[in-house]
């Protein structure tokens, strides 16, 4: 019988339970994907703990990312065959063995990419796809600075943005978070605590300030960063690690800046095009090797609190990734 991590109550990691479930059969045009690998998404933690917009019924699966092996396919299922490696999006579901989805939930694997890879891409580039280039509009020539720039969406986000021909400035909280992003393109380093970014980031620019904020950390970066932006900047909110910054909106006013909320999820779901759009210009990228989840960790499935505990206490670089086998 599969296994699957299962949230039964709200709470910490450790207050979930690895089962065994029976498989159900597939209803037509549904298809079962053997998981080889799932990512782990702060989402998937707030989830848990009953702390996410998004409140699954108890109880529920974690995990809103996969990578596997179709192994069977109902009637009506088109366009998926037995054998196919795919990436599997999810709200909920994918700590387990398998997952029952629909083909619409199915992108191909990318040839470049591991099960592991697959399961740890979509989240967190598809986040910075839309922030940078559907929300953000970045520019060839500007400059961008990414905060967090060593968890999984920063260093996405590194990478996007040297593609999309920005100057990227990235600010890690160790040298060794550091020394990925620099690998991964950027182009200048700040290290947190060293002394306060607003001055390095003004340094950088010769006093002009950033055209472009990348913020997955909120709290005190978020107010600091609106001290270091050019005139009509974009400060793209991407989450809250750190807490739920304030806006200083005498300093938007002054320096004619916008303040954008980056949901990739739901802007896709809402305007489809928008995600057919990123996952094809995601994939193509993957395929000529422009980019990669840089994944830490790889656990197997029955150490998902531990798993989970390495996102909450900041000591992933990039990605984390459950194996199943």
């Amino acid at each position: 019988m599969p296994r699957a991590v299962v949230c039964r109550e709200l709470g910490p990691p450790e207050t979930l339970r690895l089962e065994r479930f029976a498989s159900a059969p597939l209803a037509s045009g549904q298809v079962r994907v053997a998981i080889h690998a799932a990512g782990i998404n702060f989402p998937d933690i707030l989830m848990a703990a009953g702390e996410y917009q998004l409140k699954p019924e108890l109880p529920f699966i974690p995990g809103m990312e996969a990578a596997g092996e179709v192994i069977e396919v109902g009637g009506a299922a088109n366009g998926v065959a037995v054998g196919d490696r795919v990436i599997v999006k999810l709200r909920h579901g994918g700590y387990a063995d398998e997952a029952v989805v629909t083909p619409s939930q199915l992108t191909p694997l990318p040839s470049t990419f591991d099960y592991a890879e697959g399961a740890t891409f979509l989240a967190a580039h598809g986040t910075a796809y839309h922030a940078l280039v559907d929300r953000g509009q970045v520019q060839r020539g500007e400059v961008l600075l990414v905060h967090g720039a060593g968890g999984g969406v920063g260093l996405a986000a590194v990478e996007i943005g040297k593609l999309l021909g920005a100057t990227v400035i990235a600010a890690a909280s160790s040298e060794e978070k550091l020394a990925v992003a620099q690998a991964r393109g950027a182009d200048h380093l700040v290290l947190y605590g060293r002394e306060p970014f607003r001055d390095v980031v003004k340094r950088i620019t010769d006093g002009r300030g950033v055209d472009v904020v990348y913020d997955p950390v909120g709290g005190e970066v978020f107010e600091q960063s609106l001290r270091c932006i050019a005139w009509g900047a974009r400060v793209l909110v991407i989450g809250f690690t750190g807490g739920i910054g304030l806006a200083r909106t005498n300093l938007l006013l002054i320096k004619g800046a916008s303040v954008l909320g980056v949901r990739a999820g739901e802007a896709a779901r809402k305007n489809p095009a928008l995600g057919v759009a990123r996952i094809k210009a995601l994939g193509e990228w993957a395929e000529t090797g422009k980019i990669r989840p840089n994944i830490s960790h790889r656990l197997p499935l029955e150490d998902y609190a531990k798993a989970m505990r390495l996102l909450m206490d900041r000591k992933a670089i990039g990605r984390v990734a459950l194996m199943t086998r």
